[in-house]
């Protein structure tokens, strides 16, 4: 009998993307394989399960599908966290650090009610900057961030540290030394 794939088993690894150094993680491969991506899934919220949970929110992009099927799963609603100029409602905003400059993150004004507890979901875990700055979203409006659970973590980026010191427990599928 074949062992089980595990998470790891699906993510293909494309050296010298974006930039010659990278090991880029892809994600796309886990998505296209139904029993990789429902493995995911499953295991994203598995450990948040018997806890209350409100919304689930995803970070742009990979974090929409992810954050879309895990709220489907809990039959929760879902609220996208989106790059600059990208939603069509009134928004707020919050800016936070990348490796090369700054970067914009938004979320509309009326997305979330006060005292509601929120999963936030993206694929990776890097150095933290998106998944903070969607934390504090979140918080603006009142609303709490129970959990936050990535497919991937880069633990020497510091970025589980610098979320798990906000407070915001983590939970990562898999992780992967360096960058």
């Amino acid at each position: 009998m074949p062992s089980q794939k595990t998470i790891p088993d699906y993510i293909r690894t494309i050296p010298d993307f974006p930039h010659q150094g990278i090991l880029f993680r892809d994600v796309t491969t886990l998505f296209q394989d139904a029993r990789g991506f429902r493995l995911a899934v499953d295991q994203l919220l598995a450990p948040f399960v018997g806890e209350r949970i409100d919304m689930v929110a995803g970070l742009e992009a990979r974090g929409f599908i992810l954050g879309g099927a895990v709220a489907h799963q809990l039959s929760k609603g879902f609220v996208p966290i989106r790059k600059k100029g990208k939603l069509p409602g009134r928004t707020i905003s919050q800016d936070y650090t990348l490796e090369y400059g700054q970067a914009t993150v938004e979320i509309h004004d009326d997305a979330l009610e006060a005292g509601q507890k929120v999963l936030l979901v993206d694929d990776l875990l890097a150095t933290g900057g998106t998944a903070e700055a969607g934390i504090l979203l979140v918080e603006r409006l009142g609303a709490e961030v129970v959990g936050c659970a990535f497919v991937i973590d880069l633990p020497d980026l510091g970025g589980r540290q610098r979320l798990e010191a906000m407070g915001v427990p983590v939970h990562a599928l898999c992780a992967y030394a360096g960058h």
